[in-house]
């Protein structure tokens, strides 16, 4: 008799699982279940707690079928990093797909009808910015909506309190790269950026022309500057040559302190005194995605920083550090659990 019993409840199962597609949706077929529970139990003589097994195994079933067909649609591929001819090494993007077992879990605990939340993780490139070898960096992946104010520093202190001042209002953090001299000068000022959570690094120690320098000459500017920034505690990772002048030596030895040589995708030219709205005029026409902002800290990019900032939020772009724009990480938020 029992083994007569469970013959018939195999029977009832696979029938259920033959008919799931023939279901218009999760919910409806689940509370189709749930009505026969009753008229089973009398049919047949089944138990209740063997008419919830089954419940319980064919809709798991049925979700786990409508997630997975699901996943295929929302899977988005990731992008590998390149070297471009034109701007050499770009960094891969991070694609996304949905996290089927979290999905599932959510599912199973919070079941509104025809309503399934899907929790997405992100899937790195199969090959990163560290995969392509020692090539220098011009900027972001275009498909991250993400830029970053690069401020070179090598002389002069006024205009800084008041750059950081609004950086601070605007909650916005830049990469600040450090002439070593102006390092050594300066170091109260430095830890200050450094407080206020801006990333700092490494821009040689004495502003030479690194195209010219011998190789000894190159790994002593950016070995001097690399110990200044180790006594503040930073575990630096990049390297901007001094007025963007390098050659493939110069690459070569900043790779050997494991530090990627980056240089801008747009230029303020503050150093000329253009004036606020000549920056923000040229910038509106050019920034987008992955775009580094070369400035530095002088009277033109103070005031034209905040027109910047409010230009580049309403163009949709999130300001990070180049560390952060040169991540393949998405953007904290994207794609983490969607209707």
């Amino acid at each position: 008799m029992l083994h007569k019993k469970w013959l018939l409840l195999g029977s009832f199962f696979a029938m259920v699982l033959i008919s799931v597609n023939a279901i218009p949706s999760v919910g409806t077929y689940i509370h189709s279940v749930k009505n026969q529970d009753t008229r089973l139990a009398e049919e047949r003589g089944w138990t209740s707690n063997e008419i919830r097994s089954v419940f319980a195994t064919t809709s798991e079933s049925a979700l786990l079928e409508t997630i997975t067909k699901e996943a295929e649609k929302r899977r988005v591929a990731p992008i590998n990093a390149k070297v471009d001819p034109v701007w050499k090494a770009i960094p891969g993007y991070n694609g996304l797909e949905v996290d089927i077992e979290e999905t599932l879990k959510l599912a199973e605990h919070h079941l509104t009808p025809n309503k399934i939340n899907y929790v997405m993780k992100e899937i790195e490139p199969s090959i990163q910015l560290d995969d392509l070898g020692p090539n220098p960096i011009y900027k972001g992946n275009p498909k991250k909506p993400m830029v970053s104010f690069m401020i070179n520093v090598a002389w002069g202190n006024e205009f800084l309190p008041s750059i950081l001042d609004t950086l601070r209002k605007e909650n916005v953090h830049a990469t600040f790269f450090f002439d070593g001299s102006w390092l050594k000068k300066n170091t109260e000022m430095a830890k200050r950026i450094q407080s206020e959570g801006h990333e700092i690094s490494n821009h040689a120690y004495s502003h030479k022309d690194m195209r010219t320098v011998s190789r000894s000459k190159a790994v002593e500017e950016i070995s001097k500057t690399e110990d200044l920034l180790k006594q503040l505690g930073v575990k630096n990772t990049l390297f901007a040559p001094p007025s963007g002048y390098f050659s493939q030596e110069t690459v070569q030895v900043a790779s050997e302190f494991k530090l990627q040589t980056v240089l801008w995708t747009f230029d303020t030219i503050d150093w000329k005194n253009p004036g606020a709205s000549r920056i923000l005029e040229r910038l509106s026409t050019n920034v987008e995605p992955g775009t580094l902002i070369l400035m530095h800290p002088t009277a033109s990019s103070r005031d034209a920083l905040p027109g910047m900032i409010s230009m580049i939020k309403k163009k949709g772009l999130t300001l990070g550090t180049v560390s952060d724009t040169l991540s393949s990480k998405r953007i904290t938020g994207q794609g983490q659990i969607t209707n």
